[in-house]
């Protein structure tokens, strides 16, 4: 199986270095000159068209099947994070999970509502790790070393999407902690976000860590996330997190909204948060929860290891079925 690199929006022929947006794999003209004459088997989509019409999509879409290729879709996203309405991505969905000869999505529960909608089968692959094995090696050898009373629980209050609400979270979050000996909460902030009058009142709490930086590459993230002993996710409509399995590689406890799937990715504690409400006493016993048994739900390197062949044999699957799909459709 040979996988193509990313092609660089300026220059087709050439490979992407380090800018891929916008994608040219999504533009018709691409899928009719290079998928045509590369003989490209299979087109996978997983991200990055959300600012194609639905009747770009449906162009597109044609002419990846008039190129002879099977349309794999992975269903990452039911309700997109980063729109406030649904409408849009709704309407994208609509022609996408129709016409593809294969769907991926990521928890059971997403692939009933798959299902439900679309009276379509997803094949329920789970999302792999995040964090690169040697480095998830090295934070539990390092976790396990940590010998410190305090409970640090964190929220980022980073360049919003339309999805996350930390400031409904964040009294709930100051109120309980201030409760339990040694708990700190820490609230990160993006500069371009801006400190409003409910931040810089927390930041003078005793037990508030207000930090204020730039964007975290890849390494400080995953530090950053190793550093908490509690991560809560504060979204009020959502799928499934990439955050969340970053977490379980670095071995930190995740609080998540019952909105979405995220439950299905793997173990959590939750608390009600969706665009119908929010319930603080289930925050407050999640947390509680958190302070009082500090579970271990971290996936380890060991078992990361042993999923990631999993998912991709899972992947040949999808592959070879889709392709018998395209084949029997033409």
């Amino acid at each position: 199986m040979t996988r193509l690199a990313d092609p660089d929006p300026d220059d087709w022929a050439q490979a992407a270095q380090g800018r891929w947006w916008p994608p040219a794999m999504l533009e018709p003209a691409w899928v009719r000159t290079h998928a045509r004459a590369r003989g490209v088997d299979v087109v996978h989509l997983h991200f990055g068209f959300d600012s194609r019409t639905p009747a770009q999509l449906a162009s597109w879409v044609d002419e990846v099947h008039a190129a002879g290729a099977a349309l794999v879709f992975t269903v990452h996203d039911l309700r997109n994070p980063h729109h406030p309405d649904r409408a849009r991505h709704d309407a994208q969905l609509d022609v996408l999970v129709p016409a593809a000869d294969a769907l991926v999505t990521l928890t059971p529960g997403a692939a009933a509502e798959i299902r439900r909608r679309w009276g379509r089968a997803a094949s329920v692959v789970p999302h792999p790790h995040v964090v690169p094995l040697a480095d998830i090696e090295r934070a539990a050898q390092a976790r396990a070393r940590r010998r410190t009373g305090q409970f640090r629980v964190g929220v980022h209050v980073k360049s919003v999407r339309a999805n996350s609400d930390p400031l409904t979270v964040l009294p709930v979050l100051a109120e309980v902690l201030a409760e339990l000996p040694g708990a700190v909460l820490q609230v990160d902030a993006h500069r371009d976000s801006g400190l409003d009058e409910q931040l810089a009142g927390l930041a003078r709490l005793r037990h508030v860590d207000l930090r204020v930086h730039d964007w975290f590459d890849d390494d400080a993230f995953h530090s950053y996330l190793h550093s908490l002993d509690v991560s809560v996710l504060p979204y009020r409509f959502g799928t499934h997190s990439g955050w969340l399995e970053a977490c379980r590689d670095v071995g930190t406890t995740v609080v998540a909204p019952t909105c979405g799937y995220y439950a299905e990715q793997g173990p959590v504690l939750d608390f009600r948060l969706d665009e119908a409400g929010f319930d603080p006493e289930s925050l407050a016993r999640a947390l509680v929860t958190a302070y009082d048994e500090r579970p271990r739900w971290g996936a380890s390197a060991a078992e990361r290891r042993v999923q990631r062949a999993e998912v991709a044999a899972a992947h040949d699957r999808v592959y070879a079925a889709a392709l018998d799909a395209a084949r029997a459709a033409r």
